[in-house]
């Protein structure tokens, strides 16, 4: 999944998913991946409002792998 504004909802639908495949209440959850309950709602609400740290700390916490691609001017540069 690219992560972009667009794909905001996408990012919300997987987070829960991947939570409830867990069997993990919001609590638990949280527990695991060092957030708050509050913060697991708004991320499966509306991760836009979410910081991207937290957001981070949810998804891998949750097992999720999570990338960031080359910066544009590292791919012109020939920069991996």
């Amino acid at each position: 999944m690219q992560l972009t504004a667009h794909a905001l909802p996408e990012l919300a639908t997987r987070l829960t998913a991947a939570r409830k495949r867990q069997g993990l209440s919001r609590a638990q959850a949280a527990s695991v991946c060092g957030v708050s309950p509050s913060f697991i709602r708004d991320a499966e609400s509306d991760p836009g409002r979410c910081s991207l740290l937290k957001l981070l700390l949810l998804a891998t916490g949750l097992g999720l792998k999570v990338s960031l691609g080359g910066w544009q001017e590292d791919a012109e540069a020939g920069i991996e």
